[in-house]
């Protein structure tokens, strides 16, 4: 993220003054010399931050899943959540930390921070501010939430019909070949999309369009749920799903303004941009189910503030609060427009609509990165900045990521499904994952 920002900064700067500008000697002794500060009010803000994300796991995520799935599935799908955000945190801290962020190829890092090698309570990450650091151990925790999320978010293409083992085992599969290289692609010095030049501020290609699209390639896998368009398998408590997307929506806050990684005008940017594409987009869902004959309804409008923050994810800190509300509602509106008329004629059987929200909304979300980022519309680009030439970058790199994910995904999957099976049995999916993969119910009646 930020850190990688700099060290490009740092890097042009470098050679800048090898080049053109002499330096005097004392000074260069003092700037090799002078201490990193640790900014005692960045690390507070983005240790909150971390909780924020966390909080939008556990119980945010698996509350607004839970809630989606029959009686009878409810809590495999909050075991399953709970689980991978682990699996994921414990892959995080032994390989992903190193091979996400430190140098290496275009495309993948390095084994120097294996297991967190050389990393103490002393080491320090970068910010923004000049000389101002944050401790490594909190920049990794910090995105380590974000490795535990965008895998628990691919839950909600599979949901109801997938098992435990496989799930767990293809997040330890996925993270390694999907995850970690896109991560340093986007966000890292000399990732291949970073280099491109193109704009992710808390996301958008790295956690929505990764997850919802390998969710798409997983549901295609799978297959279909038993009954699909033939049950009745509405959501058993919009109430749960209700509390579980406000608990996203006030996590989220952590997770794009955070991405700032410092409290500064960035994120108060993120912040309010995170508040109004959000309420846009659940103005937009609910007027789209007005106009297409439906009544405007909670599941739509959950659905919708989900689908609005998906999208402002990428141009969080690149988006003008103006171009946040045009993006929010776009995305809205293309997210309805997927769920509830393309999705049954294609007949997709995403459960929990994964890639209908968080796939279609990030791909949204991040080419139009490219169009609110113009200063025209409000948005942070310079007066040099080329709208045209900007959303090329933006369309390319999602494109990539889209590949990338869907191969990745697809290699994943396999494996899976020829070592321990991707599928419970029939029996197990007529009766339920709640007792059939753990032995529990989550209502005792």
């Amino acid at each position: 993220m930020r850190n990688s920002i700099l060290k490009k900064a740092g890097m042009a700067i470098a050679g800048l003054v090898g080049g053109s500008f002499a330096v005097p000697a004392f000074a260069q002794e003092a700037a090799e010399t002078a201490a990193p500060v640790v900014d005692k009010g960045d690390t507070a803000f983005i240790m909150v931050c971390t909780i924020l994300v966390l909080m939008m796991i556990v119980p945010g995520l698996a509350l607004f899943y839970g809630g989606l799935v029959r009686t009878k599935n409810m809590l495999s799908v909050l075991t399953q959540t709970l689980s991978v955000a682990a699996v994921a945190m414990i892959m995080w801290v032994c390989v992903g930390y190193s091979f996400a962020f430190t140098d290496g190829s275009a495309f993948f890092g390095s084994a120097d921070k294996l297991f967190l090698a050389g990393v103490s309570k002393e080491t320090l990450a970068d910010t923004f501010s000049d000389g101002f650091k944050i401790p490594e151990y909190v920049f990794i925790s910090f995105q380590m939430t974000f490795a535990a999320i965008t895998a628990a978010l691919i839950i909600g293409g599979l949901a109801e019909r997938m098992k435990f083992s496989a799930m767990l085992m293809f997040t330890v599969i996925w993270s390694l070949i999907v995850y970690y290289p896109i991560a340093h692609m986007v966000w890292w010095g000399g990732g291949l999309l970073f280099e491109m030049g193109a704009l992710d501020f808390a996301g958008g290609t790295v956690v929505h369009i990764n997850a919802g699209v390998s969710a798409l390639v997983g549901a295609l896998l799978v297959g279909k749920r038993i009954g699909y368009q033939k049950d009745v398998m509405a959501p058993h408590s919009l109430t749960m799903t209700l509390v579980g997307a406000g608990l996203l929506w006030v996590g989220w806050f952590g997770f794009n303004a955070g991405s700032a990684l410092e409290a500064n005008g960035d994120a108060a940017l993120a912040m309010i941009n995170t508040f109004v594409a959000t309420a846009a987009a659940i103005l937009a869902w609910m007027v789209a189910e007005k106009v297409a004959g439906h009544k405007p309804s909670l599941l739509g409008a959950a659905s919708g503030a989900i689908s609005g923050l998906v999208a402002i994810t990428p141009a969080a800190g690149n988006s003008g609060p103006m171009g946040a509300i045009i993006l929010g509602a776009l995305a809205s509106v293309i997210c309805f427009w997927f769920v509830t008329v393309l999705k049954p004629k294609i007949g997709l059987d995403d459960s929990l609509d994964a890639f209908g929200i968080h796939g279609i909304g990030g791909i949204i979300g991040s080419i139009g990165t490219g169009i609110v980022y113009s200063a025209s519309l409000g948005g942070p680009g310079g007066a040099d900045y080329d709208m045209s030439s900007g959303l090329w970058v933006q369309t390319v790199a999602t494109l990539i990521a889209i590949t990338w994910a869907a191969v990745g995904s697809t290699i994943a999957f396999t494996i899976v499904k020829y070592t321990v099976g991707l599928r419970v049995s029939e029996d197990v999916e007529r009766e339920g994952l709640d007792l059939g993969e753990h032995g529990e119910r989550a209502y005792n009646y």
